[in-house]
């Protein structure tokens, strides 16, 4: 099994801290980017390495250009030339229809769902590109169903930042495929992580999951499932796709 080294965003809770962990099982080395939850980051640090792994933490702000630089630099003194990059830190705000919104509260989903999500794939293109001296590598973006649906009277806000991702995957994979870069992403549906507290809304998941075709909310794993695959060599011909793993939603 090939070894790889795998910078993951956001990867102290929820679909970050479950993709970690199925890295490690897979024996590669994690990079695990943090910002608040200093003790929720090693605790996915404690969890990769008992499931076979190597990981560090790695602080950051993904929105800060000097922190994403870190954030990589960091990770390449730890393990070695990143060939995995999991572009995944994202924010909601609370719930609300856009005519209540601030430009405060819009301008910070956007920087770090937005700004952030491209300063990290723009590094992760420099480092990785075989026509730039890297190794090649694969390159998930965790977009969401909120970017084709809307989140009318939710969040308008971070759909439109998560439908910007979906440009980028598309946009970028065209870029990189003769620089021996894959570019895909997952789009999850209702995930059962506390992304959903921090929007002001903990049942959101179970309460609106049973209206998903499958019936139920997902789970941060079966996402991270899709995002091994497509880090994976198994994936080696996959480039541009955009995954929903939202239960048919």
């Amino acid at each position: 099994m090939a070894q790889k080294t795998v910078l993951i965003t956001g990867a102290s809770r929820g679909i970050g801290r479950a993709a970690a962990i199925l890295c490690g099982a897979r024996q590669w080395s994690v990079g695990v980017n943090y910002l608040g939850g200093a003790d929720a980051a090693a605790e996915t640090v404690t969890a990769v390495r008992a499931a076979g792994g190597r990981a560090a933490t790695v602080k950051g702000d993904v929105s800060v250009e000097v922190d994403v630089l870190s954030m990589f630099e960091e990770t390449e003194r730890q393990f070695g030339p990143i060939e995995g990059l999991v572009v995944n830190a994202g924010i909601v705000a609370p719930s609300m229809p856009l005519a209540e919104m601030t430009a405060e509260r819009m301008r910070r989903v956007f920087d770090v769902n937005v700004l952030g999500s491209y300063l990290c794939a723009r590094e992760g293109a420099r480092r990785m590109s075989r026509d730039r001296g890297g190794r090649g590598g694969s390159i998930v973006i965790v977009s969401s169903v909120a970017g084709r649906l809307g989140a009318p009277f939710e969040y308008v806000d971070y759909a439109g930042a998560k439908a910007a991702l979906d440009a980028l995957t598309i946009g970028l994979s065209k870029e990189l495929g003769q620089a021996g870069v894959r570019v895909n992403a997952v789009r999850p549906g209702l995930i059962d992580t506390d992304i959903h507290a921090s929007g002001g809304n903990p049942d959101r998941a179970h309460r609106l999951g049973g209206s998903t075709p499958i019936g139920r909310a997902g789970r941060a794993e079966e996402v991270g499932e899709a995002i091994l695959w497509l880090l994976s060599d198994a994936a080696s011909y996959t480039t541009g796709a955009i995954i929903d793993v939202a239960g048919g939603r």
